[in-house]
């Protein structure tokens, strides 16, 4: 039997990631010389979408994105370009939360509860403060050379952050990869200032010293902090999620089922993709088109019965069944009972 779901619900804000930081990495790879033709197919990066501040990109197009940067080659770099591209303000709210406060292990304590206003929950955002202080970051990425790009960006945009936060050129620690040591990491040493570099690490972290994370901020502003507190917090409750492909489809299918049109090329049609294409997005998120017919058919066929309005020949008819016998075999193929049956419970 068939279990009922939601067709039209948003993904929760978790899974996702904000537009600023998609602009930033899209960007950073057009830049970097990655197709316009690759850009376009994945899903929430255009202008429009990305010009909404309230807007939520899947997490999934985000992760593209990085593969797209990690295709570009083995050695380091690809993360410290993004990070090059983006100064103070780029990332909004976020950047000024991690950069005010009376010092740095303050600001970003206070900022940690706020990392969603980047990126999705499940990237983890570490904070250990027993005098140094260490940063860390957990990313969900399971292939290792996308992994290694997002922690090389995100352990920088930490020391750019406090470098502009502190006024000097802050040098970290100690600096630690999870990733395997590359044949070359000059544009490490380069970039973080120090030798103190550490591969094939048991976590992705940078650590400030004693003295850097405890020094005050020449520009902290009590009242900004909680201005700033408080626009994330409405940012967090007002975000729209973007729908993902699925989510997408779901709703083209239904749509275009209620009309009267559902085939496969109709479906495709309404989403500015070939059928082909559209049939090979679906196997790569674990579903076929005849699933989601068959599942969306089956909501469809249960409102319209519950409603009462329709006879079954004509509920049939709306669902391109042949007749209503055609019907009541598949309801009893998805729930085991009758069309008369639903239309009382």
């Amino acid at each position: 039997m068939l279990e009922s779901r939601s067709w039209g619900g948003a993904a929760p804000i978790d899974g996702t990631a904000s537009t600023h930081l998609i602009r930033l990495v899209r960007d950073t790879a057009r830049r970097a010389g990655v197709g316009a033709d690759q850009l376009s197919a994945i899903h929430g990066i255009d202008d429009g979408v990305l010009a909404g501040e309230l807007n939520r990109i899947p997490l999934s197009s985000l992760v593209r994105l990085w593969e797209l940067l990690a295709q570009l080659g083995p050695e380091p770099g690809a993360g410290l370009a993004v990070v090059a591209a983006a100064p103070l303000g780029t990332l909004t709210t976020w950047d000024y939360l991690v950069t005010n406060g009376p010092t740095l292990a303050d600001a970003l304590r206070a900022a940690q509860p706020y990392h969603r206003l980047v990126t999705a929950a499940a990237e983890g955002f570490d904070l250990a403060h027993d005098g140094d202080l260490t940063v860390g970051f957990r990313t969900t990425a399971g292939d290792p050379a996308v992994a290694a790009v997002i922690n090389e960006y995100v352990l920088a945009y930490y020391l750019r952050r406090a470098r502009e936060a502190t006024g000097r050129q802050v040098i970290p620690a100690r600096v630690a990869f999870s990733r395997a040591a590359p044949s070359n990491h000059d544009a490490l040493l380069d970039a973080f200032g120090t030798d103190r570099i550490e591969f094939d690490a048991p976590a992705d972290t940078i650590t400030f010293t004693a003295a850097d994370a405890t020094a005050a901020l020449p520009r902290a502003d009590p009242m900004l902090a909680d201005l700033l507190r408080s626009h994330a917090d409405l940012v967090l409750s007002t975000a729209r999620v973007i729908p993902g492909p699925l989510e997408a489809f779901r709703v083209a299918l239904a749509a275009a089922l209620a009309a009267g049109d559902a085939s496969l090329a109709t479906v495709a049609r309404r989403l500015a993709v070939s059928p082909r294409t559209l049939q090979r997005q679906l196997a790569e998120h674990g579903t076929s088109w005849r699933t989601e017919y068959d599942q969306v058919r089956y909501e469809q066929a249960k409102t319209l019965l519950a409603e009462g309005h329709l006879t079954t020949s004509a509920i049939a008819d709306r669902l391109g069944f042949t007749d209503d016998r055609a019907l009541r075999k598949a309801v009893h193929r998805w729930t085991g009972t009758s069309p008369t049956h639903l239309r009382t419970n």
